[in-house]
């Protein structure tokens, strides 16, 4: 079961995942859901609920271009990365490294 903290960190770096799968191809938020569910082995999972409102708020700031396309005999919203986007991505990542490397410093145990 998922603590408070452990959705604060999710909620903290959603952004960030969304984008790096974005930058691979363009995508529908199913989709999204499930390859993160898949690469982080099962330990970061989003529900629609939450995920479709984050995919309408990285479009209307404009890091997202969101568009409905065919597949499968239905209509699907698929959501690319604009140049904005890449950008921000970058950025985020560049930030990640380096509290990811900060963190890591302070707690992996380091033998004599």
């Amino acid at each position: 079961m998922a603590t408070a903290s452990d959705r604060e960190l999710k909620k903290g770096n959603a952004e960030l995942l969304i984008l790096a799968l974005l930058e691979e191809q363009a995508r529908h938020g199913y989709e999204i859901g499930k390859l993160i569910a898949e690469r982080s082995e099962g330990v970061l999972r989003f529900h629609v609920a939450s995920l479709y409102p984050l995919l309408y708020r990285l479009e209307r700031r404009g890091w997202v271009k969101g568009e409905w396309e065919p597949a499968a005999g239905r209509r699907r919203r698929y959501y690319r990365l604009t140049p904005t986007g890449l950008k921000i991505l970058a950025e985020q990542r560049s930030r990640w490294r380096a509290f990811s490397g900060a963190v890591n410093r302070i707690v992996e145990v380091r033998h004599a």
